[in-house]
């Protein structure tokens, strides 16, 4: 998929934006990495930012509002009906952290956390109907559920967003693909203890690169930190950093593959 469907199907990841208490340090650091370009910031809408590849739109930045979300990254789901979401999010031991609110013509939005606490959000399109380029340098390519409870994440997701779920049979790891049909759209992975007890669960969000190994360096040079990788598997060649305001993110090359694919065994 390159563009945004006009009407995606519900659990589909649609957008992703990010809060930064240093905004113009987040564009500076995203835009040089990834080679993004802003448009104008909305003051009506707390100076949500967004940016662009190419003219497409692929990610958004603002900094906190009154009571916001921390620093990092959200993705968003797409729904035809966020307020029937919402219920459908409690109704399977979630938690509804910002009702559906209408955000002017573009859309209404809602955002939640799993009964693990990963925070994620819903979103029901208006005008603004997601990324308008993904899968491409630059732009969205990934992303995956990090999780400390993966039986809670595994039982909520399928049931609020419809996912088929195929668990990989490896002893090494704890992981899950979650899929709409034949295409999976988001993975679930266990957070092991190499993760301190102070990290939150979260979705880690992969972006496009053309060469995993020198984007990592030059998101080295621009003060991120290398968490994990660069490792290659059969869909491309990955490393996991955080971003110098601490924001947890991914960097995913698809064209560099290796290593035989994985054994998925799908659940019923």
């Amino acid at each position: 998929m390159t563009t945004m469907p006009a009407e995606a199907t519900k659990g589909t990841p649609c957008w992703a934006d990010a809060t930064f208490t240093d905004l113009e340090g987040a564009k500076r650091f995203y835009g040089e990495l990834l080679g993004w370009t802003f448009g104008d910031s909305l003051p009506e809408y707390g100076n949500y930012t967004q940016a662009q590849v190419d003219g497409k739109a692929v990610a958004a930045l603002m900094p906190p509002g009154p009571g916001g979300m921390p620093t990092g990254w959200c993705l968003y789901l797409a729904s035809p009906d966020a307020a029937a979401t919402a219920s459908e999010i409690r109704a399977n031991g979630g938690t509804v952290l910002v009702e559906p609110m209408r955000v002017g013509e573009f859309g209404t939005m809602v955002l939640a956390t799993d009964p693990g606490g990963v925070t994620f959000g819903v979103w029901q399109p208006g005008s603004h109907r997601g990324f308008e380029a993904d899968r491409v340098p630059g732009a969205f390519a990934w992303a995956e559920v990090f999780t400390r409870a993966p039986e809670k994440a595994d039982a909520f997701f399928p049931a609020v967003f419809g996912y088929g779920v195929q668990r990989m049979v490896d002893d090494g790891a704890d992981f899950t693909l979650y899929d709409l049909g034949a295409d999976p759209v988001l993975g679930r992975m266990k957070m092991t203890d190499d993760f301190p007890a102070e990290v939150p669960p979260y979705v880690n969000v992969y972006f496009g690169v053309d060469d995993c190994d020198a984007a990592v360096e030059k998101a080295k040079s621009l003060g991120a930190t290398l968490r994990f990788g660069p490792m290659t598997i059969p869909f491309g060649r990955f490393a996991a950093l955080t971003d110098p305001q601490g924001a947890p993110f991914s960097l995913f090359d698809s064209g560099t593959t290796g290593g035989e694919m994985p054994k998925l065994e799908r659940e019923a």
